[in-house]
């Protein structure tokens, strides 16, 4: 694939990181990941694109890089990122808004 998946999360338990493993890992899709709570580069990074520290975050990065390959849809000021697909970016998402998402980016038929 042209784009690799980069998922920000964090080593605690959280149930939508939890969601997002087991729908990557159920449909083979590699990823890599990031936890903001061991890299505060990461860290922040999530807090600029999302305003909290949202996880997952997931971005559709270049090989080996860990940016978004194309800026993210801007959220309105203190707007919930909360399932809001925002084209190479998607936090927070359900099982069926991810989904959607990957199908979109072609990870998924």
């Amino acid at each position: 694939m042209e784009y690799e998946l980069v998922m920000y999360s964090r080593q605690s338990p959280c149930p939508y990181v939890r969601t997002a493993k087991r729908v990557l890992d159920r449909e083979n899709i590699p990823y890599r990941e990031i936890h903001i709570d061991k890299d505060p580069d990461a860290k922040q990074r999530v807090l600029d694109w999302t305003g909290f520290q949202s996880v997952p975050t997931i971005v559709l990065a270049r090989p080996g890089e860990d940016l978004p390959h194309v800026a993210p849809a801007p959220l309105d000021p203190g707007a919930s990122p909360k399932g809001v697909d925002r084209g190479t970016m998607i936090t927070e998402p359900g099982e069926i808004q991810l989904e959607k998402w990957l199908r979109k980016h072609g990870f998924l038929d």
